[in-house]
């Protein structure tokens, strides 16, 4: 499991939950960003809890709407929407803006100790679909996603973070916001792989994804992909062919039914590796706790590639890369 925390400092019911029970990892939100040294203090804590000095912490720091580290302690950087509006104009321009936006990302986060960015973002919006994704998608050309998306992915690597592509198999089509409802597909699996899949098999080999809270009809009209072992195996693994390291997008979103205890028993019994909790709250993370189960097998296989696959980071310059990345922008 990936846990949240409830602020900026640990309290003590949570690092005894941590000592106890060994999230793999741990995510951060607004709620927990104050300024510079209290992130990196935070970091450090959490991972000092489970005794793991290189346990993953993730955020989504994607630019746009979602960034949760801001101004004025990182730049406000452009959505996902702006870099793909760069690539119609110049593709070459667009795909190393995109790379650079992560490269800086790392140079922020990696500072704070935060090794993983929940980005790209994958999904390939349709006409009508809910702005949940909107702006933070790079276009709706399923081939133009997945360059800019394995741009920013290796953006990221060369910082020395990991990535997360998200949400597999796709959530462009979705009509609803699944933090707040299940959005129902029912496009035609035939649509569907040559259209929302697509960005995600191009990025196949990256090593951690997460899922979509979605319910796709033409596949398995009863779960979201997220609990859906016929999602998983047939399409994830399979049509899609990713072998990385699978989370669950947030189990409190409300997308999923149920209480939290009931959520996070069909994540683990769907296929997830690893359940995503992220708000919180004390007795949500107990009742994620009750459900999760040890690492083992395939899912412990992957968590042990991903927990070797962080590199180091190149010596790049991070000023001039600044320069250069603002200096697409102000041309854009």
């Amino acid at each position: 499991m990936i846990l949240g925390a409830s602020g900026p400092i640990l309290t003590a019911d949570e690092i005894a939950l941590y000592r106890n029970e060994r999230p793999w990892g741990f995510i951060l939100f607004a709620r927990n960003i104050q300024e510079t040294s209290q992130i990196s203090d935070l970091v450090a804590a959490m991972r000092d809890s489970v005794g793991r000095p290189d346990a993953p912490v993730l955020i989504d720091q994607e630019g746009g709407r979602v960034q949760r580290i801001r101004p004025p302690l990182v730049e406000k950087y452009p959505s996902a929407a702006e870099l793909g509006a760069l690539y119609r104009q110049n593709p070459e321009k667009g795909l190393r803006a995109a790379w650079l936006l992560s490269r800086l990302h790392a140079f922020d986060l990696m500072k704070v100790g935060v090794n993983v960015d929940c980005l790209p973002v994958l999904d390939v919006p349709v006409e009508g679909a809910s702005n949940v994704i909107g702006d933070r998608a790079y276009g709706f050309d399923p081939v133009v996603v997945g360059e800019l998306g394995k741009a920013a992915a290796e953006g990221l690597k060369a910082g020395g973070m990991l990535p997360v592509m998200k949400h597999i198999p796709g959530h462009g089509r979705g009509m609803a916001d699944s933090h707040h409802e299940l959005p129902v597909v029912t496009a035609s699996r035939e649509e569907l792989e040559g259209h929302d899949f697509v960005p995600f098999k191009m990025l196949k080999n990256e090593l951690m994804a997460m899922s979509a809270h979605i319910v796709f009809t033409a596949i398995d009209p009863d779960q979201p992909a997220t609990t859906s072992g016929k999602v998983i195996e047939d399409v994830i693994r399979g049509q899609i062919g990713f072998d990385g390291l699978l989370m669950s997008d947030d189990t409190s979103m409300n997308a999923l039914k149920g209480t939290i205890g009931e959520r996070a028993r069909r994540i683990a019994g769907g296929g997830c590796d690893i359940i995503l909790h992220c708000n919180g709250v004390m007795e949500e993370m107990k009742a994620v706790v009750e459900e999760a189960r040890p690492l083992s097998g395939e899912a412990l296989r992957r968590a042990l590639v991903v927990e070797s696959g962080f590199g180091r980071a190149d010596a790049a310059d991070e000023i001039a890369l600044r320069q250069e990345f603002w200096g697409f922008l102000s041309v854009s």
